[in-house]
């Protein structure tokens, strides 16, 4: 069984607010949350969920109310951990007068290298992230997704072992979008531990071994994609063609798309519509189970939450 990169024990983050600061906001309560060593951990929820909290809490930039967390076993109150942290927060800034090669130069001047190192190291994090050709370029002439690449650069510059990464996807074009998944699994193939924060649940699919969900400043569940979702099939697709007229009775239900239908129905109903479709003169191109989708849980969590703070609210008046 792989080791625990972070370990994160009843995590708890309160905010003073109202008159004379004596209300109190709980923006994270009692987080109880793992990532293993070598895994890529997508940490997701909606806006104002906490995710963008607990990373700070973890990187020391804000101090909790109550728990503690560890990261490759150091408490995260202990300076020296960050020597093996990369770190990429939600929006970056460099001074823009600067490029991207000075802008990493300036970072590798951190981790005691010599000259020669720093410029190696510095030529080979620009090719991996893309921006080889553009080094000398300006950061202010930089769009959003090269400013995310220079940052996931500044990250990894120093080969840490765990690398932490919030809402690194945010405000990309798809392009974008792959080019950080690519690095994302580049890191992994290299077997650093890689914990992103996103409300981008494809991504979360596509790139996560485990991912932990969080609502309300709540952790409301942990595990593989699919693991988290009820895998019960919901139901069976039947995709087809039907490229002559016909009145049968299922083809009210179907969708179409030029020649090409799908109709979805129960497992028990499925032989018999293959058998009409088929008399019908279909051609039937593929049979497929239907079930849960990670987005469809996370929204049910969402509209639970929704629901629970409007009867509060409504309780409270």
């Amino acid at each position: 069984m792989p080791g625990l990169a972070i370990e994160i024990e009843n995590l708890t983050k309160e905010y003073p607010f109202g008159f004379l600061h004596l209300k109190k906001k709980t923006s994270l309560e009692g987080l109880n949350m793992q990532v293993e060593t070598g895994e890529v951990f997508g940490f997701i929820g909606p806006n104002g969920a906490g995710k963008s909290t607990t990373i700070k809490l973890l990187m020391g930039l804000i101090f909790p109310t109550a728990g503690s967390a560890r990261i490759l076993g150091k408490p995260i109150s202990d300076v020296e951990m960050h020597r093996d942290i990369g770190y990429l927060p939600e929006q970056p800034y460099f001074y823009d007068y600067l490029t991207a090669a000075e802008v990493l130069d300036y970072f590798a001047r951190f981790h005691d290298l010599t000259a020669a190192d720093r410029k190696e190291r510095v030529e080979r994090m620009l090719k991996k992230v893309g921006l080889e050709t553009a080094k000398k370029i300006q950061l202010r002439k930089y769009s959003k997704g090269m400013l995310q690449r220079v940052g996931l650069a500044q990250a990894i510059l120093h080969d840490p072992q765990v690398v932490i990464l919030d809402e690194p996807m945010s405000g990309l074009d798809p392009l974008g979008r792959r080019e950080v998944r690519d690095i994302i699994l580049e890191l992994k193939r290299d077997g650093k531990t890689v914990m992103f924060s996103t409300h981008i649940l494809t991504d979360a699919e596509m790139l996560c071994d485990r991912v932990g969900v969080i609502v309300g400043g709540k952790l409301r569940g942990v595990g593989a994609p699919g693991q988290l979702v009820d895998m019960k099939t919901q139901g069976m697709e039947i995709l087809f063609e039907l490229t002559g007229a016909s009145n049968a009775p299922l083809l009210a239900k179907a969708r179409r798309t030029g020649e090409r239908y799908s109709l979805q129905v129960s497992e028990e109903e499925l032989y018999a519509a293959i058998e009409q479709l088929r008399a019908a003169g279909a051609r039937i191109l593929s049979v497929s189970q239907v079930k849960a989708t990670l987005e469809e849980f996370f929204m049910d969590l969402v509209e639970a939450d929704r629901a629970q703070a409007s009867a509060v609210e409504v309780s409270g008046k």
